[in-house]
């Protein structure tokens, strides 16, 4: 019985000169059972981002180990196995914050802020924000109530990023300087 090895560049068996059934490539494997093994990934552990880090980094492995796999069936097989061994090796790696004492440090007490006072504040924000012109109120309610970084503002606003920091930065000025926001502080 022979064993046909699969060429990695071309797709090509080096036997015959069939292509490959499953995934001529890398790129094509990645491409196809992505949102499988995100998935496994998002199992293993509870922050999505920290899930697509994951994945990445046994996606890397796995890229260099293309080469040495055969069995192109194995491959989840083995991205799995590199998923597990990945995440253990991060959480045996983790720093420990925490510490065993004697005594609990008491947290300090911040005084209240009195809610009618937030209120007056806020409100004073919002008379602020629309002494604004319309695209400045606009990047600043997109930036900092939208939360949205500047590309985005950009992107939303059909601006460009320069424009969307010398106008916010023009509108936080005369936020600033706004006369019932300083008597409100």
């Amino acid at each position: 019985m022979t064993v046909t090895q699969v060429s990695v560049r071309t797709g090509t068996s080096r036997a015959g000169g069939a292509p490959s059934a499953r995934y001529p490539s890398f790129a094509s494997y990645v491409e196809a059972r992505q949102p499988v093994l995100l998935r496994t990934a998002r199992s293993l552990t509870p922050n999505p981002n920290d899930a697509e880090d994951l994945l990445q980094t046994a996606l890397a492995k796995t890229y260099v180990a293309w080469p040495r796999i055969e069995d192109h069936r194995a491959l989840d097989g083995y991205v799995r196995r590199a998923l597990v061994n990945t995440r253990t090796s991060q959480w045996r790696k983790r720093k420990v914050d925490e510490f065993a004492c004697e005594e609990l440090p008491e947290p300090e007490v911040l005084p209240a802020v009195d809610p009618a006072v937030a209120q007056s504040l806020r409100d004073a924000m919002w008379r602020a924000i629309m002494k604004l012109p319309n695209r400045q109120r606009a990047m600043v309610v997109l930036r900092y109530y939208e939360d949205l970084s500047e590309a985005q503002t950009a992107a939303i606003l059909g601006v460009s990023v320069g424009t969307v920091k010398s106008a916010v930065s023009r509108a936080l000025g005369k936020l600033r300087a706004d006369p019932e926001l300083t008597a409100a502080r």
